[in-house]
């Protein structure tokens, strides 16, 4: 349950409190996708430059001066020109009616500019299909001079900025309470293919289609907006006039006299963005919102959050985590080509939460796993070989030690005369020979992937095959055995050199099935062996001095031995109605 509750608030949390931070990282993934498209070829941006202006002793120029520019542009084949400068006042030099008349010459645009005064031009002429809703509203106007309105069509020339600023998406139409205005570059475009009605196409959401004559309908928003396509449309200045058959967008340049509005191309003037507004209308090339978009984000995020979630906590962190790192690649991928279609359809969300889940995941993940492994640690620590239980911490599902039958071999192992020996020594040294003693045991046993079960005074117990699965644990025990028996002599040579009365040792070795687990009182347990062959693998080792040899071992053990064995006379034990057959090394 904690588990679910972690991811709930992980989830949620940069939802419900960074939701604008969610939409600028959207938007500037979307920046950094979208490509640029090749400009239309219909379309030319003049700039008038700092040095024009010095030229002509200051801004603004005359009115009888752009009349002039707008005649020069017309001869040097412009089909049109769209002035995005503004005219609210009469000219103070008296050039109105000279530059109207040149306006008059050629389809002429100039721009409104969206102000707070309540003001608005006449409406255009719009026919709705389906509900009349939705739309960008606009809140007045600065109109034109009446004598340049007369004789030019006008659009607003708005640039709406989105959550961090940058302007990206632009009306095609506003609303007005008298009705509808088209946008600049949308008017440009009316004038350029002799259009005079727009056709408005509504949802239950708002506006979904634009039409304009002798244009494919323009998808746009429920504000009737489109994305921008960033078009590097050709540029010329009034030095060069390179305008043929092209409409000319005329701006100014010159620092300090238009404001630069920022883009995700970098900070431009608004000449620049109404061409590129243009630009996207007429190629139809700009990406869009599709009305399908949340829906399809939504299901991913839900469907590859689950998947993520669910590979980490049933397939293991290192398969999980390469599983979930492919679904962020393929969600990556999705989302490119969403984009290069032109659906702007975001996965940016999808992969943070993919993130936060696989981190969530792999944090519970591992916690579980390290607290197994230390568990493993603290359990069979004290029992097998670092190597073992490094085996065991990786693979814990081998730890299944409730009472389990097992096939088994045991090693009982015993000091000859130690206690006599203990009485003519100094108890520390006592403890000195029995713990060089056990640690040659424990070291020949750990070669062997052993597992030293319990020491009784100077007797020792090891097993195999009893916690770690070992098909040849018969062969292992046998080994370790013949190890035990050569470091006695090895040890016996260090007492020997210390003035160390020598040892003798008794093995024991036998194999078969018995029951294996944690083995004690509620508070107070250890993992042990249960079961005959055990009784008979220590019955074996007290026999060692009746047989007269160091080591015996049983009957099924010796099928299994690696060594070649002498079969000795059989010995009665307790317990066993028979005889059993026991061997040792030839």
């Amino acid at each position: 349950m904690y588990k679910l509750i972690t991811l709930l608030v992980l989830f949620f949390i940069p939802v419900t409190f960074q939701v604008e931070l969610l939409e600028v990282l959207k938007l500037k993934t979307f920046d950094a996708l979208v490509s640029e498209k090749e400009p239309s070829g219909n379309f030319t941006v003049l700039n008038i430059t700092e040095e024009d202006v010095d030229k002509e002793g200051g801004y603004p120029f005359p009115r009888q001066r752009l009349a002039e520019i707008q005649i020069e542009l017309l001869e040097a084949g412009a089909i049109g020109v769209g002035w995005v400068i503004a005219f609210p006042h009469p000219d103070r030099s008296g050039g109105d009616a000279e530059f109207a008349e040149a306006l008059s010459y050629a389809p002429s645009v100039l721009p409104l500019f969206e102000t707070n005064n309540n003001l608005y031009p006449k409406t255009t002429g719009t026919v709705i299909i389906g509900k009349d809703i939705g739309g960008y509203k606009v809140q007045g106007v600065l109109n034109n001079i009446e004598v340049l309105s007369a004789v030019s069509n006008e659009g607003i020339a708005v640039a709406q900025t989105d959550v961090d600023s940058l302007v990206r998406r632009l009306p095609l139409l506003m609303r007005t309470p008298d009705g509808w205005i088209s946008a600049y570059g949308t008017e440009v475009l009316k004038v350029l293919l002799n259009s005079s009605t727009y056709i408005i196409k509504t949802n239950d959401n708002g506006l979904e289609e634009i039409i304009v004559q002798g244009l494919p309908p323009i998808s746009v928003d429920s504000l009737g907006r489109k994305w921008v396509s960033w078009v590097d449309t050709p540029q010329t200045t009034l030095e060069e006039m390179n305008v043929e058959d092209t409409f000319v967008f005329v701006g100014v340049t010159a620092p300090g006299v238009m404001p630069q509005l920022a883009t995700p191309v970098g900070l431009l003037e608004p000449h620049k963005i109404q061409a590129a507004l243009a630009e996207s209308i007429l190629i139809q090339d700009s990406p869009q919102i599709p009305d399908y978009a949340t829906a399809a984000e939504l299901l991913m995020l839900l469907a590859s959050v689950v998947a993520v979630w669910v590979l980490i906590n049933y397939l293991g962190i290192t398969l999980g985590v390469f599983l979930s790192t492919c679904i962020g690649i393929l969600t990556f991928v999705v989302g490119v080509y969403f984009i290069k279609k032109g659906l702007l359809i975001d996965v940016t969300w999808t992969l943070i939460c993919q993130f936060i889940t696989g981190a969530t995941a792999f944090y519970f993940r591992f916690r579980e796993q390290y607290k197994l492994r230390q568990q493993v640690k603290k359990q069979f620590g004290k029992y097998l070989d670092p190597r073992m239980v490094k085996k065991l911490q990786d693979n814990p599902e081998l730890c299944k030690v409730n009472g389990n039958r097992v096939d088994c071999s045991i090693i009982f192992t015993d000091l000859r005369g130690f206690t006599s020996l203990s009485e003519s020594v100094e108890p520390e040294m006592v403890t000195y020979i029995m713990n060089n003693v056990l640690d040659v045991q424990v070291k020949a046993a750990n070669k062997f992937f052993g597992c030293t079960d319990k020491f009784i005074g100077d007797a020792g117990m090891f097993h195999w095959n009893t916690i770690i699965p070992q098909p040849d644990h018969h062969s292992l025990a046998l080994q370790a055995a013949r190890e035990i028996e050569a470091n006695i002599i090895e040890l016996n040579a260090v007492f020997k050199s210390e003035g160390i009365p020598e040892i003798a040792i008794g093995i024991g070795v036998n194999s078969g099935v018995c029951i294996a687990g944690n083995f004690g009182a509620k508070d107070r347990f250890a993992f042990s062996l249960i079961g005959d062959p055990c009784n008979v693998a220590a019955r074996l080792e007290s026999s060692t001095k009746i047989a007269g040899v160091g080591t015996l071992i049983g009957e099924e053990t010796a099928k299994y031995s690696c060594y070649e064995l002498q079969e000795l006379e059989p010995i009665e034990v307790k317990g066993k109605a028979k005889p059993l057959r026991v061997y040792t090394w030839k």
